[in-house]
């Protein structure tokens, strides 16, 4: 159900959802536990009885994160069930989901982060901007030198995909050899100053691992992975 990912971090895969036009992604979250035994709760899954008893066994489950507007399918289930943990997203998801009562918006670290304070010094956050299909919040746990991604990084195993479907994921980069950002989203940056400026401080996080809402993690050498990953936007 959980699964140790370094210290003070776990995941848990939830179910498969279905998005647009039929195209079926997994799930995934991230347990984080702070140094006063609060948790985040990063992306969450499908509440379930045995979810819930394995976490709150970890300690205080204080914030629930959505990263982007995309991750946003089982938040309004994670507040009812705990109506006193705060609720954090990117700019943006508050206006459209309007039954979920937010405390705040995250913002980048270091310029006016205050709205989690408690996280200071165990979570950094980047909020990557100038993207049409959506803002995300990456984020960076200390403890266990762990880089969070949503969707703005993905691999899909050959074969999950069928028919026409595969063909566009094939296109688009989903399925391919290493974690990548999708096609989709390296066009939708349509203010690429505004991207270069968030990766930029991304790649200053010093990352042994990397974490995907959708792949299989990078688990050694990540800071390296990364700079793979996003030299299609960054300057030599």
């Amino acid at each position: 159900m959980l699964e140790a990912f370094g210290p003070d971090i776990w995941i848990s895969d939830g179910p498969t959802v279905t998005a647009a036009v039929g195209f079926r992604y997994p799930t995934r979250m991230a347990v984080i536990r702070l140094s006063s035994d609060d948790l985040v709760l990063w992306s969450p899954v499908a509440l379930t009885a045995d979810l819930r008893g394995a976490i709150e066994a970890l300690g205080t489950i204080r914030y629930l994160v959505a990263p982007n507007n995309l991750h946003d399918s089982f938040l309004g289930d994670w507040q009812r069930a705990y109506p006193d943990a705060g609720v954090f997203a990117p700019p943006g998801l508050s206006e459209t989901r309007r039954d979920i009562t937010f405390a705040g918006e995250l913002r980048d670290t270091g310029l006016g982060n205050a709205e989690v304070p408690d996280w200071t010094g165990e979570i950094d956050v980047v909020v990557v901007r100038g993207n049409r299909i959506t803002t995300e919040a990456a984020l960076f746990h200390r403890a266990s030198r762990t880089a969070i991604f949503a969707d703005l990084l993905q691999q899909f195993p050959l074969g999950w995909f069928k028919g026409w479907r595969a063909i566009v994921a094939r296109l688009d980069l989903m399925v391919a050899a290493e974690p990548s950002v999708p096609r989709k989203f390296r066009i939708a940056f349509t203010d690429r100053q505004a991207a270069r400026e968030g990766f930029s401080r991304i790649l200053a996080w010093p990352a042994e691992k990397v974490l995907f809402a959708h792949g299989t993690p990078i688990t050694m050498d990540g800071q390296a992975y990364l700079r793979r990953a996003f030299r299609w936007l960054l300057p030599s």
